[in-house]
Order: structure tokens, then sequence, then C-alpha cells
């Protein structure tokens, strides 16, 4: 039976016998109990595993090395689901202490399974939005890496925290505009569309789009922020007739 077939109450039970059980393993120095949980077929399980480690650590019911060595352990584990929620519970922790688990992140981008390499992405982005400043600078590392694919997944992966502080990453993505590789130009669209249409956002990359060299980049760029302020209608805080008005008014073409 998954997690969300059980009632409320009863996933409520779960998720406290989870953390109980965890904890005790990481109190005595044990995976026992946890090994189980983030292998577990069912994403929420797996979920409720990690965020046990997040409880852990923000408790400072064991110390920040100890959790640090038994997340080690798991991570060496041939069973790729482990490995992922290792990374999401790294990622838990670096939300306040990403400078602990930052090896982490430096093994799981070439770890040899795509859910792995994605539960890195998705830490990336839960981290950066709480605790950017380090995120980004150890981001930034990678954005001329000879692995485009590790190229592409820190442009993704950067970006959640575009949408509250683009000024943070436009430098960062500016970097990218003239890489020669499809996958990371497509996804670098992407993350400028899905930043523009956010509060106050559309009028900061309009102004960073200006001072860009590849404007045959720029002009898809432009495109994909026109279409997502339809696709995302609902959710923009402009209306994409809004949007092309101040792009016309704004986007320097020279």
């Amino acid at each position: 039976m998954g997690f969300y077939d059980l009632s409320k109450e009863n996933r409520i039970a779960l998720v406290t016998k989870i953390d109980t059980e965890i904890l005790n393993d990481f109190e005595n120095n044990l995976l026992d109990n946890t090994i189980p949980y983030f292998s577990d077929e069912d994403t929420y399980i797996r979920k409720a595993g990690y965020l046990a480690i997040g409880k852990i650590f923000k408790l400072k019911k064991v110390s920040t090395a100890q959790i640090v060595t038994l997340l080690n352990n798991l991570f060496l584990f041939e069973k790729e689901k482990i490995r992922q929620t290792t990374i999401n519970a790294a990622g838990e922790i670096g939300k306040i202490d990403f400078e602990s688990v930052v090896h982490f992140f430096d093994k799981g981008l070439f770890d040899e399974h795509h859910s792995v390499r994605n539960a890195v992405i998705g830490s990336i982005k839960k981290m950066s939005e709480k605790n950017s400043k380090p995120v980004l600078s150890w981001a930034k590392k990678y954005l001329h890496h000879e692995n485009k694919e590790i190229r592409r997944e820190i442009c993704h992966g950067i970006e959640l925290i575009g949408r509250t502080h683009p000024q943070d990453i436009l430098p960062l993505l500016k970097e990218l505009q003239n890489d020669e590789t499809s996958r990371v130009k497509n996804t670098l669209i992407h993350v400028l569309g899905q930043i523009a249409y956010k509060k106050g956002c559309l009028e900061t990359v309009i102004a960073e789009l200006n001072t860009w060299n590849n404007k045959e980049l720029v002009e898809k760029a432009i495109d994909e922020i026109v279409d997502v302020h339809h696709r995302y209608k609902d959710f923009a805080i402009h209306t994409q007739e809004e949007a092309i008005n101040y792009i016309i008014n704004h986007y320097n073409q020279k």
C-alpha cells in the first residue's frame, strides 16, 4: 500500500514512525531502519526518510559530523534509490549548512544514474532558495564544465532562486549564452522564461538581456518569455499583452 493510499491519520502515524526509527538509527550510529526507507519504491516514503534527516539536523539531536558520516555510508550503496534519497537528505542540510554536504553534490553530479543527478538538480533548487550565496558560488565553477550535461544541470538547478532574486543568477546564465550545445541553450531559454513571469522579474530579465551579445539566443528567449505569459496566465504577474508591450518599449534589438 502506497503512502497516499493511507488515510491522513495513518500517514501522520507513519511519518512519526519513520522519524522515530531513523532518529534511533542515527543516535546509535546504525542504518538498519534507514536503509529500507531510503530504498522504498514509494517516492513519498523516501521523501519522509530524507525529511527525517532534516528534522534531526535542525533539532541538533545528532551532531552534523555524525549525520554526514552516516550519509556518506549510504551514498556508497549500489541501489540508486538510496543514493538519490541521500542526495535529497544532504539537500535538507544544505539549506542551512551547505559546506558540510557540498561533497555529495560534487559526486552526485557525475553519478551514473539519472535519478541521482536529478536529485542534485532538485536539491540545488531548494538550497539556493534558502541559502543562495554558497550554492551559487559552487554552481559557478561548473558553468563551463566540459560535460554538456553538467552545464545543463547547473543551469536548471539555479532556476528557482531566479524567480525571487533574478539579479543573483542572471550573471551566471549570461556565461552560458554562447554555449554550442542545443540542450544547454534550450535549458537556458527555458530558465529565462521561468524567471520572467514572476513579480518584478520581467523588468530585470529584459534589462539583462539588453547586455547579451548572442542576439539569436536572446530573440528565442524573448519568444519564450512571451509564450510563458500565455501558458502560465493564471500565475503570471503580467498579462501576455502587458509583457509584449513592456518588451517592445524596453528591449533594445540593436
